[in-house]
């Protein structure tokens, strides 16, 4: 029965001929059409699998070099150091200029949501990773061959700046991702976004939102408008290149796209933004404007010496008043720009302190943001006849008196011919004269006479802690020194005789208002003789009344001082004072180019005398110490014929060989930060 159904299938077989090999044929067809797409889909599979197992692997890698996620510490905000004037109002900040931490809840609602809306606008749904961002970046970029868009959230930002680098690197971005995930998971959306606004960078040297409502509109974050707040959040994108201290224009563009982006997220409303237009932000110049950053490096130059290692917020008090802080940088540079070109002098800088060394004002430049060289301390350059009231200091404790008469007459000592300014010579002459008319050849013949080391030892007990030769040639102020150390040097003249230590740091406490540091009172006791500080006012009073320096009267006021310029006129100073405020002026260029024939009794005579005339207005007048109302002693002495040029009769002018020094070292032992900063 079996064999004959096997053999029936057989003839049906036969009998169906080629069309039955055909639809066989045919189905073998249709099912190897379809191997191609399965095989693609397949390994697409495969291929997926693995990439993500890469993937997967890769941030396995990442998180491994990454310290324990769950020993993650979110670092501490790096310390500022807040610099305070005489008034107790803040100067300026340093460290990382980091203003305090804010509250999110202390703050406009506008002003975190102007960071949303320009940074990152689904902030507050995703998590941590905005993959549509990502996207939009990527295309971007594409469109524009290059990188022209950046997909970081708030997060990503976040992360970087707390725990990353700031290099561009494929390995730095997984690094970043990681972080902004665990970042997520451990913090809310508010305390995210509280991070970010106090520790994202604004230009300027601002960190956070506190430091740099400070630095551009002299406010607390928590009081800034919807403009300022709208140009803060523009920073971020490119934060020197937008500063509005430095541009102005593009901060006020950048700043009008993120009042759009409000707008259209409803984070303001239309007539918010209509206001803000019209009244864009503008950065404030705060009170001694840049001037006041010379005296804030001076400070941070040895603060861990008054208080060691800096781990905290500080509070820097200082000596410093800012209205004469003010004055102080608007007199240089208003008379530089006026006349520093007629003289070929690019350069310039004041200090002014209280008879009793307390620093109200120090200028180190014409213009701290193209400058930074604190010309005022760091610069040494040669005194020329502002050295004199050393030479005649000395010859008054060796017995001579104002009224002593010398020759002044030519000079010659092994080749060495210093002569006058004017070239003139007047013969026999006092003392008095010729300290005020700044005679070369009698002051080179009083140091001959009392000897260089002795003059040295004078300028050293005065205050003077640079290394001076000890040579003839010193009587012309040859050895190089500082205008802060010179101007503290006169004010012995200016205090009665007193020792004192020039100090601009009164007292340095934590924000908690712990005291890590006061200036104790100072009573380095008396190195000046009270009769010899009398003489030595009367006669450089004589100064400012037939001298140098006439221009620098101050009406109602006794004035005292020397002016001086370095051969061949790379420097002019005149360094003066009253019982009020001692001041010194110095003039040149950086690289000691000769200037054109500026000398101290003129540009620096003009920015000394316009500074001290607003110093001393509504101040009690005070006399110098050891003088009177009676008239002055050029009404006294024998009288000599000035020459016209008496205005410029500077010292310096030292032709010839010069005789070799004898170098004498201050043995100060390491006492000069003492002087300044008042540490004992």
């Amino acid at each position: 029965m079996g064999l004959r159904r096997s053999k029936a299938r057989r003839a049906t077989a036969r009998d169906a001929g080629p069309a039955a090999s055909a639809t066989d044929r045919g189905r073998g067809r249709k099912r190897g059409s379809h191997s191609p797409l399965r095989r693609l889909i397949y390994w697409s599979l495969v291929l997926g699998l693995w990439a993500l197992i890469a993937a997967l692997g890769s941030i396995a890698f990442v998180v491994s070099t990454l310290p324990p996620i769950q020993s993650l510490e979110v670092p501490k905000r790096p310390p500022t150091v807040e610099i305070v004037g005489l008034d107790g109002r803040p100067l300026t900040m340093r460290g990382e200029m980091s203003g305090t931490d804010v509250s999110i809840k202390e703050l406009p609602p506008y002003l975190p949501r102007a960071f949303v809306a320009i940074e990152d606008r689904r902030f507050y749904s995703h998590f941590g990773i905005d993959p549509l961002g990502l996207v939009r970046a990527a295309a971007a970029n594409v469109l524009h061959r290059g990188v022209s868009q950046g997909g970081s959230t708030i997060t990503q930002q976040l992360a970087k700046n707390l725990f990353l680098t700031q290099e561009r690197t494929l390995w730095r971005k997984m690094q970043e991702l990681v972080l902004a995930l665990w970042l997520e998971r451990k913090f809310g959306k508010s305390e995210i976004l509280e991070l970010y606004l106090n520790r994202v960078y604004f230009g300027s040297g601002a960190y956070g939102v506190e430091a740099a409502a400070q630095r551009y509109f002299g406010k607390p974050a928590r009081t800034v408008k919807v403009a300022e707040a709208a140009m803060l959040a523009g920073l971020v994108k490119s934060p020197s290149r937008l500063a509005p201290s430095r541009n102005p224009n593009g901060a006020e563009r950048r700043a009008q796209a993120v009042l759009t982006a409000m707008t259209e997220l409803g984070f303001i409303t239309e007539t918010m933004a209509k206001t803000a237009l019209a009244q864009p932000a503008r950065a404030v110049r705060p009170a001694g404007a840049g001037s006041v950053n010379y005296v804030a490096d001076w400070i941070m130059d040895v603060l861990d010496d008054l208080v060691g290692r800096i781990e905290q917020d500080l509070v820097v008090e200082t000596t410093i008043d800012p209205a004469l802080q003010a004055a102080a940088e608007k007199a240089l540079t208003d008379e530089l720009a006026l006349k520093g070109q007629k003289f070929d002098v690019a350069q310039g800088a004041l200090v002014a302190m209280t008879p009793d060394g307390a620093v109200r004002a120090l200028v180190g430049g014409k213009n701290y943001a193209e400058s930074q060289f604190n010309r005022a301390v760091a610069a040494k350059r040669q005194p020329g006849s502002a050295f004199k009231p050393f030479v005649y200091l000395t010859a008054l404790e060796r017995g001579l008196t104002p009224e002593s008469v010398r020759e002044d007459k030519p000079i010659a000592l092994k080749g060495w011919k210093p002569e006058n300014y004017s070239h003139d010579y007047h013969g026999p002459v006092t003392l008095t004269q010729a300290l005020a008319l700044s005679l070369n050849t009698v002051s080179v013949r009083l140091t001959l006479e009392v000897g260089p080391q002795a003059v040295a030892k004078t300028a050293y007990r005065l205050g003077i802690a640079s290394k001076l030769d000890a040579n003839p040639s010193l009587a012309l102020g040859t050895s190089e020194v500082s205008l802060i150390e010179i101007t503290g040097a006169y004010a012995p003249f200016a205090n009665g005789g007193d020792a004192i230590v020039t100090h601009v740091v009164e007292r340095v406490r934590t924000r908690a208002g712990k005291v890590l540091f006061a200036r104790a009172p100072q009573n380095l006791g008396r190195i000046i003789e009270p009769r010899h500080v009398a003489m030595m006012n009367a006669m450089m009073r004589e100064t400012l009344l037939i001298g140098t320096a006439q221009k620098a009267q101050l009406p109602g006021w006794q004035g005292a001082g020397k002016t001086g310029t370095s051969q061949d006129f790379r420097d002019a100073w005149f360094i003066g004072y009253t019982g009020h405020l001692v001041a010194g002026v110095w003039l040149g260029n950086d690289d000691s180019s000769p200037t054109k024939k500026a000398t101290g009794g003129g540009l620096p005579v003009d920015i000394w005398s316009r500074f001290m005339k607003v110093a001393h207005q509504g101040v009690a007048v005070a006399a110098l110490p050891g003088l009177s109302a009676a008239p002055s002693l050029a009404s006294a002495l024998p009288s000599i014929a000035p020459p016209a040029s008496v205005a410029g009769l500077v010292s310096g002018q030292a032709g010839g060989q010069s005789v070799r020094p004898q170098p004498i070292e201050p043995g100060l032992d390491g006492w000069f930060l003492d002087r300044l900063f008042g540490r004992r």
